[in-house]
């Protein structure tokens, strides 16, 4: 198969989503990136292949093509989970789902397997270790909210409490920290958001805008 541009601009997007997935999933997991390209080297990212012995430019598997067929010809779904083995005989829960690029060709594969033979205190270990990127003692939070007004309000909440711990900041400057916190959170990036945050603060829009300017230079 002949890929355009755009078609390898977008497998190529899905090599970071390998890697974030690689990332929050553990090693219990082998995450594989195929190209149609070249079906005899089509494995373009991976990790954890030492579960399998593969690599980047490995080729394709038989149920891939096999699935590949079965979307072509008869129309099926472009995703299959299935219970497997590899090549030991040890068990895989596995999925693979297909890739689609322009004129909605089926131009690659992304493929998990868990393998289900790891030590049970490598899989819990995937699931409780959490990577923050930051110091163990500062988490990262978010907020899951039912709409943008409950995000913006629960944000503004959150800045409030900071700034209002903060005996260093003055009272005539508290709005301004406020705002520069929600700024930081993209918060206003959201739409009606600074017009929301001015009447939850018991201020102007232009007050807003003139922190937000200020900010942003």
């Amino acid at each position: 198969m002949k890929l355009t541009t755009t078609d390898r601009e977008i497998l190529n997007s899905y090599k970071s989503l390998v890697e974030g997935l690689a990332d929050y999933l553990g090693p219990c997991y082998e995450l594989v990136l195929h190209s149609l390209e070249d079906l005899d080297n089509s494995v373009i990212a991976i990790t954890n292949g030492h579960y399998t012995g593969r690599k980047i430019g490995s080729p394709v598997t038989d149920l891939a093509l096999k699935m590949l067929t079965s979307i072509e010809k008869d129309g099926a779904q472009d995703y299959i989970s299935y219970h497997t083995t590899n090549k030991e005989g040890l068990p895989l829960k596995s999925c693979t789902i297909a890739i689609r690029g322009e004129n909605k060709r089926v131009i690659g594969l992304l493929c998990m397997n868990l393998h289900l033979h790891a030590s049970i205190d490598t899989f819990m270990n995937s699931i409780v270790a959490v990577n923050t990127g930051k110091e163990e003692n500062s988490p990262i939070t978010e907020e899951f909210s039912e709409d943008v007004d409950a995000l913006i309000s629960s944000a503004l909440l959150a800045a409030r409490k900071q700034v209002m711990d903060d005996s260093s900041i003055s009272s005539t400057n508290r709005n301004k920290e406020i705002i520069s916190l929600l700024y930081q959170k993209g918060i206003f990036n959201l739409k009606d958001s600074v017009s929301k945050t001015a009447g939850l603060l018991g201020i102007s829009k232009n007050t807003v805008y003139l922190h937000l300017r200020s900010l942003q230079k």
